[in-house]
């Protein structure tokens, strides 16, 4: 069983073996280190299930999880492990407010995509095939303070027509119809990422002819 396609009708201890599921993967797979970086997964119409704060995501128990409102109020929550939720909620509040569709968002801070921003390079739409059959294009934010309220206003305009959005110098947010597709769409990030320093290190950078990109990229707005 894919604990990270769930249905609609999941339960909420669903939603928190699938958080649980995701957290483990994105560590053991360097998508996020020591304690940073959420993920949360829409619960009913008006509340979700997301990660804490302090925590590293890749050690957690169903339990650490908390469950809150689109108001920001924290509707359920173990009392003995007394923990709080990150600033960095409100980028996932964000996300659900504006889109009905989406189900799981995942915010990490990924070595390569995070680096891509701190040198302030833009994400490569026209490298490879595969970005724009898969998540396409992928804004950069603005410079941002760690605060509920800057975190929300960097992405604010960027979150509709896009998959993922990078955070500058902080780094990534995804956001999909499940876990599973959230978490492809961060990999997929994070390897562009990857093959843009390696290919800087080789020395050029090659980008893919102007037709194929505008063909592929109707392509990806058809099917996104």
């Amino acid at each position: 069983m894919n604990l990270l396609r769930l249905s609609s009708f999941a339960t909420e201890r669903d939603l928190r073996l699938a958080i649980i599921e995701a957290g483990r993967i994105c560590y053991e797979s360097g998508l996020m280190h020591a304690n940073f970086g959420n993920i949360s997964m829409r619960s009913g119409v008006d509340r979700l299930v997301i990660t804490p704060s302090g925590l590293c995501k890749g050690r957690l128990d169903p339990e650490d999880l908390l469950v809150m409102d689109f108001e920001g109020a924290i509707i359920k929550a173990n009392s003995s492990r007394k923990h709080h939720y990150s600033s960095e909620a409100a980028l996932h509040l964000e996300v659900y407010k504006q889109r009905d569709d989406i189900r799981a968002v995942i915010h990490a801070h990924p070595i390569s995509a995070t680096a891509l921003t701190v040198a302030g390079e833009k994400f490569p739409i026209d490298v490879l095939y595969e970005v724009m059959e898969g998540v396409g294009p992928v804004p950069v934010t603005q410079f941002s303070k760690p605060s509920p309220q800057e975190n929300a206003l960097a992405i604010k305009d960027l979150i509709r027509g896009h998959h993922g959005i990078l955070i500058r110098n902080h780094g990534v947010i995804t956001y999909g119809r499940d876990l599973e597709e959230a978490l492809n769409y961060l990999e997929q990030i994070e390897s562009v990422a990857k093959i843009m320093l390696m290919a800087k290190v080789f020395g050029k950078v090659n980008q893919l002819p102007g037709d194929i990109t505008s063909d592929l990229l109707k392509i990806n707005k058809k099917t996104g």
